[in-house]
């Protein structure tokens, strides 16, 4: 899938609840089915400053397609995590430099989001999106 269909996908699951408090149950629904981080990979090097929350994001490169695992010790960052990386895992450098996460607004995630949280996602797609470019420059 691209990154729009799976965007699309989200868009969708999230747009079943009216309530945010489903939404939230949503998100930790899907925190809790993220796969646990190696605990080599939960090193000051993947960790990700400016989040409330302690946030973990590996990267690898394999046959120019990026994978990334994470991980956070508070629930409802695990499942933002988790979109995260359901979104941008498994795509190219370029198109994940390439895209734009409307997903985001468009379920309205950032707006019920506190002020460090909404940081912090901030600083979760940065990282990401950092992965990519220096696995570009790997590639190129």
């Amino acid at each position: 899938m691209t990154i729009n269909e799976l965007q699309d996908e989200i868009i969708e699951e999230f747009s079943a609840f009216d309530d945010w408090m489903d939404k939230y149950a949503l998100l930790i629904d899907l925190g809790n089915s993220l796969l646990p981080l190696e605990d080599k990979y939960k090193n000051p090097q993947n960790i990700i400053e400016g989040c409330q929350s302690r946030v973990w994001l590996n990267a690898e490169l394999n046959d120019g397609i990026i994978t990334y695992q994470g991980e956070s010790d508070a629930v409802l960052v695990k499942g933002i995590v988790s979109l995260l990386i359901r979104v941008l895992s498994g795509h190219t450098p370029d198109e994940i430099l390439n895209t734009e996460l409307y997903f985001i607004d468009k379920i309205g995630l950032k707006e019920h989001l506190s002020p460090t949280r909404s940081n912090g996602l901030v600083a979760m797609v940065k990282q990401m999106k950092m992965f990519a470019l220096a696995y570009k420059s790997v590639i190129s």
